[in-house]
């Protein structure tokens, strides 16, 4: 089961287009289907399609060796990180060659005094921080998974803490990246700001490997606050946790992250983590900053809270329940779907301006409300982004039509209040429809540009749009 769209025509690969890989990267060439199903298939419920062959990149340079063969013999190359997307954003639908990058996991460099570092584009976000923690220094991009800085580069993404620090459009201050025709380009250098032409990095970072692969990134760093708190407080209604963070940003309080989850959700966590919150709407923040400061920022939220229908406000500056708190949290996909045994997840996501994330979510829970299958809301709600995750039947074709006409109506929702059809998850498959509706001509000029620097169309092809 998976969702349908029209079937795209298989590249043909050339007599003896896979000997030369071979000869290239050895046995990092890898035929076997196993490796090829791991490969085409994603998180969600996008139908697999596997590649012709699956190559475990080990530098800069091999990748771009790897490219020229493959524009050589026109054979699709799609780029391939931790496959923790969920728009289908790393199936390669025409075939071709999947371009795993996790080998390339080196920490290039870490310049501690300008808080800045250079890694490739294999290294996970925990890695990172591991390797960042003595020097006190960390990076706060958190999309929930442990994916790679590579592919979070390429889907722009951002998580938990975005409402602070920003997404990876902020973090990232230059890119190294394989074009279509096999050259190494490097977009910026380490300055903080420059009006030194095109924004190439802002360009690459959201183009789903579609403009060219991202091999190195370089990213800025923060400080690890001196101190940092979690807390937890639910409300009696799902406009009241969404008040509670309007007026708290309105205020000019620096929430670190907060985070909403409706009370089906809070179910959901509540058998998965095995917890025992009251299963309400619930939001969970994080305070950063000095002792004092942090104090501060706790008790004007907990005073907001409370005007606007917030039960008990359980806070804590002790690790290991900050950490049992944020692990809930992220695993909030998984306790979603298991909400019914053997089902699978489709997760959407939307983004409005805060001043219509009340509305927004209210009328997307009752329209869920009447729908035939679970779905939880979650979200970043500090920046108006929230997630839908749906838990759906394989062998059940007309709840996927179901489930497509809620998403429809999510979208035009969000489109409806001025906002995005995807905060995060980027358009890969399953919104390229909704891309045109937001839009308009103006994914008329991404074509223009897909067709200057790919005009045989071969990097992750079928992705973003049609062209």
């Amino acid at each position: 089961m998976g969702a349908h769209h029209p079937p795209q025509p298989r590249a043909t690969i050339p007599d003896g287009f896979l000997d030369r890989l071979g000869h290239l990267v050895g046995d990092r060439l890898q035929l076997g289907e196993a490796i090829r199903r791991q490969h085409g298939q994603s998180e969600a419920h996008f139908e697999a399609v596997l590649p012709d062959a699956v190559v475990f990149a080990r530098s800069t340079e091999e990748v771009a060796a790897v490219v020229r063969l493959c524009v050589a013999a026109e054979v699709p190359i799609v780029p391939f990180g931790a496959g923790t997307s969920i728009e289908g954003n790393a199936i390669p639908v025409r075939g071709g060659l999947s371009l795993d990058l996790t080998g390339m996991d080196a920490i290039v460099a870490v310049n501690a005094e300008d808080f800045d570092c250079t890694v490739e584009a294999g290294v996970r976000r925990e890695q990172l921080n591991e390797h960042l923690r003595d020097m006190g220094l960390f990076f706060p991009i958190d999309p929930g998974a442990n994916a790679t800085i590579g592919g979070m580069a390429a889907t722009r993404a951002s998580g938990t803490n975005a409402v602070r620090y920003g997404t990876m459009r902020e973090a990232a201050l230059s890119l190294t990246v394989v074009t279509p025709d096999g050259r190494i380009v490097r977009t910026a250098r380490r300055a903080r700001k420059s009006a030194a032409g095109y924004d190439l990095t802002r360009l690459m970072i959201g183009s789903e490997g579609t403009l060219g692969i991202i091999t190195e990134v370089t990213l800025r760093l923060h400080g690890i606050p001196e101190m940092i708190s979690a807390a937890v407080c639910s409300f009696s209604s799902l406009k009241g946790a969404v008040d509670t963070v309007v007026q708290s940003i309105q205020i000019g309080v620096p929430l670190a992250r907060v985070e909403i989850l409706d009370a089906m959700q809070m179910r959901a966590v509540n058998r998965w983590s095995k917890l025992d919150y009251p299963e309400e709407t619930t939001l969970f923040f994080e305070f950063h900053g000095s002792p004092r400061s942090v104090e501060e920022q706790v008790e004007l939220v907990r005073e907001i809270s409370g005007l606007n229908g917030g039960g008990e406000f359980r806070w804590s500056n002790r690790p290991e329940e900050r950490s049992r708190l944020w692990k809930a949290r992220h695993e909030a996909y998984y306790a979603a779907v298991n909400l019914r045994p053997g089902a699978v997840g489709w997760a959407t996501d939307v983004c409005v301006p805060i001043s219509r994330l009340a509305e927004c979510i209210t009328e997307t829970r009752a329209d869920l409300d009447g729908a035939s299958l679970p779905a939880t809301i979650l979200g970043h709600v500090g920046d108006g982004n929230f997630h839908v995750i749906f838990s759906i039947d394989p062998d059940a074709p007309e709840e996927m039509a179901e489930v497509e006409a809620l998403n429809d109506r999510l979208v035009a929702r969000a489109l409806a209040m001025d906002g995005t059809c995807t905060g995060e998850h980027g358009i890969g498959l399953g919104k390229k429809q909704a891309l045109i509706d937001e839009l308009g001509d103006a994914v008329d000029m991404m074509r223009l540009i897909k067709r200057a620097l790919d005009p045989k169309d071969l990097f992750n092809p079928g992705k973003i749009f049609a062209l």
